[in-house]
């Protein structure tokens, strides 16, 4: 597309300026010019000189001037002559045709419309109108990924994920910050949320085990529509601060998958402080210690068991048993209840959630 744009311009040139102008792109092969016999005409040695230059430069009496939207050129505006008023009609151009670009990449790039839309940056009624303009397919089931690595990382995080899922026409990729990476996967109708998961952990592994570059993916809910694209990404955002929360060892966090999680983090904080102090009696969780609350862990973790847990403990049945009855005392719950077990579990979720402070989506 930016060919045509770029012989269009070049073209309504031609009869202005009495000289041969054109574009080259960054294989240094001719996609726009005034004669128009050249166009398609390669030049490897060119190519070399392009990719080390961003600055003005001649060759072979014709002066050319790179340019382009990204840190590495990825065009040259060339003019036929080596003299000072083929720079200076070299500099004019590059500014020109690089607005242009850039205007046209604004209008029309599907990519720049997606991020518009997830970034809450085009009004809602718009969408459709936009989406009709570029020919884009607003009924197909999509699911936003969001990755996060460290922001020290030597690598770009954002090329692995871009090699990654090279079809642009149905899955884009970019960057909201030095951090985080979005990607907007087209799926399967009815797609099952483990493949999702598959999906995440393939781009983890991937970052990791080749790159060595930790990552974690919070994975949004599927929609059907690009108008709820915002919202599948703000469910990928709010996966990753709940379990950022609530397990911190998790690498792929989905949306769907956060269960009672989800609703602590959606309370407001004045609830929960209501329900802790509805719960205990004042100030008696914050006085089990360490030992105490890694004795409930484990025994969430073992079903209630007493048996189990003071074997996986290595403790005496009735050490564990005399733990127990110590927290009753102290909160009043027996744990070895089903329905107080229930009530605990979510009071130190509720207490952990009001310590981490997360930001809220």
């Amino acid at each position: 597309m930016s060919n045509r744009l770029f012989q269009g311009l070049v073209y309504q040139m031609r009869d202005t300026i009495d000289r041969m102008i054109g574009v080259i792109d960054e294989s240094a092969t001719i996609i726009a010019c005034s004669d128009l016999t050249k166009i398609g005409e390669p030049n490897d040695f060119l190519a070399v000189d392009l990719g080390e230059n961003s600055e003005l430069f001649v060759r072979d009496g014709i002066t050319y001037k790179p340019f382009g939207s990204k840190m590495k050129s990825e065009y040259a505006v060339f003019v036929s002559g080596a003299d000072d008023l083929a720079a200076k009609m070299c500099g004019v151009l590059s500014i020109s045709l690089s607005s242009i670009k850039q205007y046209y990449d604004e209008k029309y790039d599907r990519g720049n419309f997606i991020k518009n839309i997830i970034l809450d940056n085009i009004l809602p009624g718009d969408i459709f109108a936009k989406a009709r303009e570029l020919h884009f397919s607003s009924d197909v089931s999509r699911a936003v990924l969001l990755v996060r690595v460290q922001a020290n990382s030597s690598v770009s995080a954002f090329d692995v994920v871009q090699n990654l899922f090279p079809d642009k026409q149905k899955d884009f990729v970019f960057n909201i910050s030095e951090t985080d990476i979005v990607l907007v996967k087209e799926v399967k109708a009815g797609v099952d949320g483990k493949d999702l998961e598959k999906l995440a952990r393939s781009i983890v592994d991937t970052l990791g085990g080749e790159f060595y570059t930790k990552a974690q993916v919070g994975i949004g809910s599927v929609i059907t529509g690009i108008k709820d694209l915002a919202r599948s990404f703000r469910e990928a955002q709010a996966a990753l601060e709940v379990g950022k929360v609530f397990d911190t060892e998790r690498l792929i966090v989905s949306y769907d998958n956060l269960g009672i999680a989800r609703i602590i983090y959606q309370l407001p904080t004045t609830l929960c402080e209501q329900y802790l102090r509805e719960v205990f009696k004042k100030g008696s969780i914050e006085s089990l210690d360490h030992e105490t609350l890694f004795t409930i862990q484990k025994f969430f973790e073992n079903n209630l068991n007493v048996s189990e847990t003071s074997r996986k403990l290595f403790v005496h049945r009735n050490t564990l048993v005399y733990r127990l009855e110590k927290i009753k005392k102290l909160t009043g719950l027996d744990l070895r209840e089903f329905d107080h077990a229930i009530i605990f579990k979510v009071a130190l979720m509720v207490k952990k959630y009001l310590t981490a402070n997360p930001v809220k989506y």
